[in-house]
C-alpha cells in the first residue's frame, strides 16, 4: 500500500475575518493524480497553499512528505503551480525556465528536460507573450518542473482552456505521476474526475467525498462526478450541514 505524500489533519484557516476551513483532514497518497474538485469559493486555493506552506493556519496540522509543510527542506521537493501564470511575458519560454532553475539550484540540463517534458521544445525561444493560453500553461508547468519535484500542486491549471488543451495537459499530468510523482490538482470542471485516481469534493471549506470515481458513483447511486457532487450538495444540506 503506498504511502501518504500528504496528510492534512484538523486544518483551520480564517481568511478576513471569515472561517474557510473549519476542521479539514485529508491524504494524498505518494504517485496518484487526486483530483481537488468543487465550486469556486469552496476553499481549494486555500488548501493549496497550506499544502505549499504560504497560508497561515489557525489550527491542525498539514505534513508533506513526513515534514511539515512549509520546511526548508521542501523547498525542491514540492513545486506550486498557481492559478495566475507566475512566468515574465517579456522573456522566452527558455529563459523563464532557466531563471527558475537558478533559484532551485539545477542545471541547464534540468532546463531542456522541464521543457520537453510539457511539450514546448519547438517554442521554447519563443516570448511568454506570444504563446497561446496552453502554451502559457505548458511553460509554467515547465517553471514548476525544472526542480524535480516529487510532489506537484497546481491550482486550476486548466482553467479556460478548451478541451483539446485540456486533454493534453492531462495527458502530462498522467506521464508526471507516472514517473512516481505525486499531484494534487483543482478544478471546478466536474468531467476532469475521470482523469483522476482520486477524487476530494470540497465545498464550503468541507471535505464531502474523498474515494475513487468507481467508488463514489456506487455509493451516490449516480452516473457522473457532477451527479454525484450534487447528490452529496443534497444530501449535507438534509443533514444541516
Amino acid at each position: 500500500m503506498a504511502a501518504d505524500a500528504i496528510v492534512v489533519e484538523h486544518l483551520r484557516v480564517v481568511r478576513g475575518g471569515r472561517e474557510v476551513l473549519p476542521d479539514l483532514s485529508l491524504a494524498v497518497p505518494e504517485g496518484q493524480v487526486v483530483g481537488l474538485l468543487g465550486p469556486s469559493g469552496g476553499g481549494k486555493s486555500t488548501l493549496m497553499r497550506a499544502v505549499v506552506g504560504v497560508q497561515v493556519v489557525a489550527g491542525g496540522t498539514v505534513t508533506v512528505l513526513g515534514e511539515p509543510a512549509g520546511s526548508p527542506g521542501l523547498r525542491h521537493r514540492v513545486g506550486y503551480l498557481t492559478q495566475a501564470a507566475s512566468v515574465y511575458a517579456d522573456l522566452s519560454v527558455r529563459d523563464n525556465v532557466r531563471y527558475f532553475a537558478q533559484v532551485v539550484g539545477a542545471g541547464q540540463d534540468a532546463v531542456e528536460r522541464a521543457i520537453e517534458a510539457v511539450d514546448l521544445t519547438d517554442h521554447a525561444g519563443a516570448r511568454v507573450e506570444n504563446l497561446s493560453g496552453g502554451q502559457l500553461s505548458r511553460a509554467g508547468l515547465a517553471c514548476t518542473l525544472v526542480g524535480d519535484p516529487q510532489v506537484l500542486v497546481l491550482d486550476e491549471p486548466t482553467v479556460g482552456l478548451d478541451p483539446v488543451l485540456r486533454r493534453e495537459l492531462w495527458q502530462i499530468f498522467r506521464d508526471l505521476a507516472g514517473q512516481g510523482r505525486t499531484l494534487l490538482v483543482s478544478s471546478h470542471v466536474m468531467d476532469e474526475a475521470v482523469r483522476c485516481d482520486r477524487l476530494v469534493l470540497l465545498r464550503a471549506g468541507h471535505v464531502l467525498s474523498d474515494s475513487t470515481l468507481p467508488d463514489l458513483l456506487q455509493r451516490t447511486g449516480t452516473d457522473d462526478a457532477e451527479a454525484a457532487f450534487l447528490a452529496l450538495v443534497d444530501a449535507a444540506a438534509e443533514d444541516g450541514r
